[in-house]
């Protein structure tokens, strides 16, 4: 019996000397700090600076307005410049939409004018030529009667080309009768074909020789007016950027670029601030890291991936994270855009950062920023019981 009671005494010593050797020797980190990067918010141009009012540490969602700038001295002249010429453009437009309308409807009119022409032109030359050929039909129907009448003779026989002190004689009446009827098929066929021949004028009448050239004076103007549409289109784009570009500098309302929480104030409200000054920062929760620093037993131990553990101090949870950096000593420059800078003791060692995706996601933490912890990278004899525990 008493034996086993030494043997016992014996294991559980081992056993405690085991925990208390495997807790101390395991890695671990010395001040594990919750951090985030830092978002600098600067002004897009110059003006007047309007903040909203909030408290630090207050929630802002991405796309929230923080702040708002406003310049009643932003440049315009150019603005103005395009939209005169705009506006010239466009009654320019309008002049040669009115000319092209006009000279339409003039050449509109004139080939009606000639289509009336034409129709009764053939009309005419029908009733001519219907004429001719009855006279010529009686002249052909018998010899004329010797006492024919010389001034019945007149009447049939229109000859201008007559030689001088050339008779008036039957034959020659006869001849003329059925030169008359060719020469008005002639005329007939040339109409109908759209050819007027005749004393005056020459292939077509008048109206629509003036219709034909104001055909070229049309085409003229519908190039003229595609030209100014176009150059009328250019200047409306061009004022549309010009406008985008001076309602930018005239200021407007600054949004948040992340989610995360009112951090620090850089300007006073109402000041006037140039393009490119900063206003305010803003933590990005979105972006939550450990930052701790190791021994260099430690350090030389650890690769970019490597599973970790970490628990806020107090805490029960025990979050999964992952090595994402491996800094060195003296890694302060890399501090400059996080929230929270080391110290000089942590510079003094070396610097690791963590990846922990369950704080960002932890909704009874929320933007944890500042909170201290400790982190793990190897097991420990007592997990098992920490697994137990609520």
């Amino acid at each position: 019996m008493k034996t086993l009671r030494v043997v016992l005494s014996v294991a559980l010593i081992l056993f405690a000397l085991w925990v208390i050797v495997g807790e101390q020797m395991t890695g671990a980190s010395a001040n594990a700090v919750v951090n985030a990067p830092v978002v600098t918010v600067r002004a897009p141009t110059a003006g007047n600076l309007s903040l909203s009012e909030r408290p630090f540490g207050a929630r802002i969602q991405e796309g929230e307005v923080i702040a708002s700038i406003d310049d009643t001295l932003v440049d315009t002249i150019r603005l103005n410049d395009l939209r005169m010429e705009r506006e010239f453009a466009l009654a320019e437009v309008t002049r040669i939409e009115a000319d092209l309308e006009s000279t339409r409807a003039m050449r509109d009119s004139l080939m009606q004018r000639a289509n009336t022409f034409r129709e009764n032109r053939l009309s005419e030359l029908r009733t001519r030529l219907s004429h001719a050929r009855r006279r010529l039909a009686i002249l052909e129907g018998g010899e004329m009667p010797a006492d024919t009448d010389q001034r019945l003779i007149d009447l049939v026989d229109d000859m201008q080309a007559r030689l001088p002190q050339e008779p008036y004689v039957a034959p020659l009446v006869l001849d003329h009768a059925r030169e008359r009827v060719a020469v008005l098929e002639i005329a007939l066929r040339a109409a109908e074909a759209g050819v007027f021949l005749g004393d005056g004028y020459n292939d077509s009448p008048n109206a629509e020789q003036r219709a034909t050239e104001l055909e070229s004076v049309i085409s003229g103007l519908e190039s003229r007016l595609a030209e100014a549409r176009a150059r009328h289109a250019s200047l409306d784009q061009r004022t549309s950027r010009e406008r985008l570009r001076v309602n930018g500098l005239a200021g407007g309302d600054i949004v948040a670029p992340v989610n995360g929480r009112y951090w620090e104030t850089l300007q006073s409200d109402g000041v006037a601030v140039q393009r490119g000054d900063p206003i305010l920062r803003l933590l990005d929760c979105e972006g939550i890291v450990v930052t701790l620093s190791v021994t260099e037993m430690v350090y030389n131990d650890l690769r970019i991936g490597q599973a970790a553990t970490f628990r806020l101090s107090g805490g029960d949870t025990v979050h999964e994270a992952r090595v994402g950096r491996l800094a060195g000593t003296g890694a302060e420059r890399i501090y400059r855009n996080l929230a929270v800078a080391p110290t000089q003791k942590h510079l003094e060692r070396y610097d690791v950062t963590l990846q922990v995706p369950g704080l960002a996601s932890d909704p009874a933490r929320g933007c944890a920023v500042g909170q201290t912890g400790r982190a793990f990278f190897d097991t420990r004899p007592l997990d098992w019981l920490r697994g137990l525990l609520p």
